[in-house]
């Protein structure tokens, strides 16, 4: 992963944008000390009285009273009392949480802001909040402090903002047919310029590539647990790592750490930036090791085979069947007019990535989302698991409310579990599809619980009440995805791994 567009940001700001802090204990102390102070000297001024007047009637000095009154001393009982007793109102009054005007009430806010840790993390200096300080300042000053906090909400990579984001990008990519004319034609070039004259791109030509665009290549041991690649700007370096990390094709990780470089892309400003950006890279990789043209060429032979097969589109480019199904849905609809979805799924059901723009009904929250929805037990992404043949792919047709689909689909195993990976079409485009003639069928009525989340009648009689499952709670679906501008990346990690590094040229 690249983390930085421009060298010098390496050297002058942070890529972790500003966060709030919570632990769970009040930031406050026991008594609002803020308010108190303001209190005290709107009810000292209502009366006419000067901190003198005040400090003679309680026995204080001056210098104290000012402390109380900006919120910088908090008084012991005994002062309550006195100063109480001198402004006429109760200890109750004093210790009041409602601001008694709106002067007042700003404040205490603008107070509390400038005490807190986002303002801290921003490294202004603080405004002296005084009697000269007019209130249209006032106003503003607590403006933007409510606009930036409502705008780092916003960028909070909650599960919620995540899938808000996922839902934004897919309804981006139905908009294109996922196919995107700028990326594809930057990758031809750099394959121009480098000489590539067809078949599967090698790592030989991968590394050209990178050393086309100014950058050498580093094999480590020690890159951060948390990243697949680091970009050294400073010194023109792509650190990867070999061997372990065998989930991942080195030629694809080295070539989307190039697309962040190629694409321009700058330090994410929110979650869905971040995600964007993790798309377009992922493309970009893609339309090197399947470049368009030689890619369309072979599926328009395919089709007019009528044997179109992601598993063909795979061996030829030397690709996994991930990459191979992705690259389909670039192109299947722009230049064959297919129009089709894909669905990565975790055993356990559940929706790992999906698309699609041929109106299949996948399951959806109310906010549109669709990862993590459970997919109905009789898709072909959900069947595909009970094939004893792991080898060749699985084709079913599926009866659903939103028409027949015909799907191809095959398993694979990850670290992280079993997936199925899935391609579907709309029965009327089966015809250019190889598995085609299958015999497997079924019939999907879901959303209706009917179909397959409500258990058999005759299970249900035997069972209901009388089953208590102690569930596996996957506390990470409560929590926050990881702050910051690349959501799980240590910055501190990685600085130091690029110093360590630049130390050794």
């Amino acid at each position: 992963m690249h983390f930085f567009s421009y060298p010098q940001e390496m050297a002058t700001t942070s890529w972790n944008r500003p966060v709030k802090h919570d632990d769970g204990a009040s930031a406050e102390p026991e008594v609002d000390v803020i308010s108190l102070g303001r209190r005290v000297r709107h009810l000292r001024k209502s009366q006419g009285m000067t901190l003198d007047d005040l400090g003679t009637a309680v026995g204080a000095a001056p210098s104290q009273l000012s402390l109380i009154e900006n919120g910088k001393r908090e008084p012991k009982l005994g002062m309550l009392q006195a100063l109480g007793k001198a402004l006429g109102v109760g200890i109750d009054q004093l210790l009041g949480a409602e601001p008694p005007s709106r002067r007042a009430a700003l404040e205490i806010e603008l107070e509390r802001y400038q005490r807190g840790p986002l303002y801290e993390s921003l490294g202004l200096p603080k405004v002296r909040v005084s009697s000269r300080l007019s209130m249209d300042v006032l106003e503003s000053l607590v403006g933007l402090q409510h606009e930036l906090e409502r705008r780092l909400d916003e960028q909070a990579a909650t599960p919620e903002e995540a899938r808000r984001a996922n839902t934004e990008l897919r309804a981006e990519m139905r908009a294109r047919n996922n196919h995107y004319e700028d990326i594809e034609a930057q990758a031809q070039e750099l394959l121009k310029a480098v000489g590539f004259k067809g078949g599967p791109l090698s790592h030989h030509v991968a590394a050209d590539i990178a050393e086309h665009l100014g950058f050498s290549l580093q094999y480590v041991s020690d890159l951060p647990h948390s990243t697949r690649s680091v970009t050294d700007l400073k010194n023109s370096r792509i650190y990867l790592t070999q061997g372990h990390r065998s989930e991942h094709d080195p030629r694809s990780v080295l070539l989307q750490a190039v697309g962040h470089y190629v694409l321009g892309h700058q330090t994410p400003t929110d979650y869905a930036d971040f995600l964007r950006q993790r798309v377009y890279t992922n493309y970009f990789a893609a339309a090197l090791l399947m470049p368009e043209h030689a890619t369309v060429d072979f599926l328009k032979k395919a089709k007019a085979a009528k044997e179109l097969a992601i598993e063909d589109l795979r061996d030829a480019f030397s690709v996994s069947y991930e990459t191979a199904a992705h690259r389909f849905t670039n192109l299947a609809t722009h230049h064959l007019g297919i129009p089709c979805h894909f669905q990565k799924v975790h055993v356990s059901g559940i929706i790992h990535k999906a698309y699609e723009n041929d109106g299949v009904n996948f399951p959806a929250d109310h906010t549109g989302a669709i990862e993590g929805q459970p997919v109905c037990r009789n898709w072909t992404s959900r069947a595909v698991f009970d094939v004893p043949d792991k080898f060749r792919a699985f084709n079913q047709y599926t009866d659903t409310k939103a028409g027949t689909f015909w799907c191809t689909a095959i398993t694979e195993r990850h670290s992280s579990g079993e997936y199925s990976l899935s391609i579907g079409i709309p029965y009327k485009e089966v015809k250019w599809f190889r598995g085609r003639d299958t015999a497997e069928r079924s019939v999907s009525n879901c959303p209706d619980e009917s179909c397959c989340r409500r258990p058999p009648a005759d299970l249900a009689a035997q069972w209901a009440g009388n089953a208590w499952p102690s569930a596996r709670a996957n506390s990470h679906l409560l929590a926050a995805l990881p702050p910051g501008a690349f959501p799980g990346v240590d910055e501190t990690e990685v600085y130091s791994f690029l110093q360590a590094h630049a130390e050794r040229l």
